[in-house]
């Protein structure tokens, strides 16, 4: 990674790897437009039991995020699965500590997008999405779904919706993204890093 070229924080919660297949497609995304690059975290599983901690680094895939990395991105994107219409509680956890990014206005007019996946076709996915908007907008970002002109949304019977990308997983959380999901991820992606690109150069005007 560049450490002079803007990026787009890409933050996921994946229980059974759908949702990080998804953050794996929208990185993809936003990496096929020039001068942006992407960078993908995610966070611990939460625990009833305050004794249990997670390793610092985990043991597969992408590491943790910390407050730099929403601190200092020119965009946000945020994915999870859904948990009775609202997102994981890892991911609200991680939100809910971003109280010091809130006071000092640093994600005012950033871009952001979300995604999710259900084991159903109708388990939330709009619902879950919308949960993860709302904190978006109380730090004053710019929120980004996902238009009509991509056609797709007309022809899915899958995942896809114009709050930000879904996948339908299957009851076994095991089915792979099919050709209209990854389209729409990919698209989103590529999307949210056109906005962070554009809104960077209005901020840099402004300041």
């Amino acid at each position: 990674m560049s450490d002079t070229l803007p990026y787009v924080l890409v933050l996921y919660y994946s229980r059974h790897g759908a949702v990080r297949a998804m953050a794996e497609q929208f990185t993809a995304g936003i990496e096929s437009c020039r001068g942006i690059e992407a960078r993908l975290r995610t966070v611990p599983s939460v625990s009833a039991t305050s004794e249990a901690v997670e390793p610092e680094i985990p043991a597969t895939g992408a590491v943790y995020a910390d407050l730099d990395d929403l601190r200092h991105c020119a965009g946000l994107a945020i994915g999870s699965p859904t948990r009775f219409g609202n997102m994981a509680a890892p991911l609200k956890y991680f939100l809910d500590t971003t109280s010091e990014l809130w006071l000092g206005g640093a994600l005012i007019d950033k871009p952001a997008s979300a995604f999710t996946s259900t084991a159903s076709l109708h388990g939330g996915q709009e619902t879950t999405l919308v949960s993860m908007l709302l904190p978006l907008l109380h730090h004053g970002m710019v929120y980004a779904g996902l238009p009509y002109s991509e056609t797709e949304l007309m022809e899915t019977v899958s995942g896809g919706t114009p709050y930000g990308a879904s996948h339908l997983a299957g009851k076994c959380s095991d089915r792979p993204l099919d050709e209209h999901e990854r389209h729409m991820i990919h698209a989103q992606g590529r999307r949210l890093a056109r906005l962070s690109l554009a809104l960077s150069v209005m901020r840099r005007e402004e300041s």
